[in-house]
């Protein structure tokens, strides 16, 4: 009977491999196709100037000794490719399709460096993988359909790259995920549904996103979402009602509309970040807003400012349509330095009840600028503010009206 061509070249390559153990009396306890793998990744990297990570690599020795490499019994189960260290240099090639055949992988990681190409859809092969994480190189091209068919992977970083296309729907349905890190990079395209109950973070900032986001897409399990610098659309009151354990919000640069839901100033938020959107009507929280850090600003919010958020040490407002009086409490936080930063300027505000000649804390920056009223204290605003102290009346007047 004869062989199959593909078989009969294995079978050469494995007695090679046998050979050479022989030959330089290495005691081979690596599956002959996990050495083999490990040296056609090999043959497509190299140390950038700088770097020596692949100076333990002598297939001389024993492979499980390699700098990066993790073997359990006779298998490679971790692969990290590249120095971790702050600063180095890193790698620099293609990532070899052969690194579908280590097949009991469960981790394969590739720090900083200059790695080109397309992700191979061989990785597709790693049913037990875990962790994938290819950051900060140059990869381009879709990220692969195929990369569904990883059941059991937790964690998916593909951050810093230039991929394009969209986000494969068959991602959303891996049922374990805990972490989607696909920021700075071009895609295109919705955000899919993602089915996972354990997802707890999930990062897309810095692409090209567009669309509605479906209320149901994302999981209540979310406590880290970043959208932020994409082209986002429609209202998101119904999602973020439904995400109340998150500890961590950037929805800004994007076009999302509609009105900011009350509920979302009681999440354990440590930073709610909404600014320049498209978001409209009155912002009445439900109690006391104990967030650290508020930014509302470069929307198209209006109505009174409540004071319910004089307890944020750093609020920032201005450029939006907020009408009306000052509250008191906010010149009672800011003398006592519990406001840091209290930012309210081009809005229509027409007063703020504060002494004109005490002096606000060093600590403390606050910024009055275009509004419809003479500012009754002078302090610096930001250079974006501009120049002019007062809307002009005509504004006002057409406001109010």
């Amino acid at each position: 009977m004869a062989m199959h061509p593909s078989r009969s070249c294995f079978s050469v390559l494995v007695v090679v491999y046998l050979l050479q153990c022989k030959l330089f009396f290495v005691h081979c306890i690596l599956n002959p196709l996990d050495f083999l793998a490990l040296q056609s990744v090999r043959k497509s990297l190299d140390d950038m100037p700088g770097s020596n990570f692949f100076a333990s690599w002598d297939f001389t020795s024993d492979p499980c000794n390699f700098a990066g490499v993790y073997c359990e019994s006779d298998r490679v189960i971790a692969l990290n490719l590249g120095d971790p260290r702050a600063g180095s240099p890193g790698l620099i090639g293609r990532l070899d399709p052969a690194i579908g055949k280590l097949s009991a992988l469960t981790e394969l990681s590739v720090v900083p460096g200059r790695i080109m190409g397309s992700l191979p859809q061989s990785i597709s092969q790693l049913k037990d993988l875990r962790f994938l994480a290819v950051s900060r190189n140059f990869l381009s091209g879709g990220i692969p359909a195929t990369l569904g068919q990883l059941r059991s992977l937790k964690t998916l970083d593909l951050s810093y790259n230039q991929l394009t296309g969209d986000i494969p729907r068959s991602i959303g349905t891996i049922p374990g995920l805990s972490n989607v890190i696909l920021s700075h990079n071009h895609i295109s395209g919705s955000i899919p549904p993602f089915l996972s109950e354990t997802l707890t973070r999930l990062e897309l900032k810095h692409n090209e996103l567009s669309g509605y986001i479906s209320p149901a897409s994302l999981p209540p399990s979310l406590q880290y979402l970043s959208l932020s610098w994409n082209r986002l659309s429609g209202p998101v009151d119904l999602l973020l009602s439904r995400l109340d354990r998150l500890n961590y919000l950037d929805l800004s640069m994007n076009q999302l509309s509609g009105c900011i839901p009350s509920r979302i100033f009681t999440f354990p938020i440590t930073n709610l970040q909404l600014q320049r959107n498209s978001f409209s009507g009155p912002v009445q929280p439900g109690g006391q807003v104990t967030i650290p850090t508020v930014d509302l600003s470069y929307n198209r919010l209006s109505g009174g400012i409540s004071p319910l958020f004089s307890t944020v040490q750093s609020l920032y407002l201005n450029n939006n349509r907020f009408t009306g009086q000052i509250p008191g409490s906010f010149a009672d936080r800011l003398l006592d330095a519990s406001i840091q930063i209290l930012y309210l300027q081009h809005n229509y505000l027409t007063g703020m009840q504060i002494n004109p000649t005490v002096e606000i804390p060093l600590s403390s920056s606050l910024c009055l600028q275009y509004n419809c009223m003479v500012p009754p204290i002078q302090t610096p605003c930001p250079l974006k503010a501009g120049k002019e102290k007062t809307r002009p009346t005509g504004q006002c007047n057409e406001w109010r009206g």
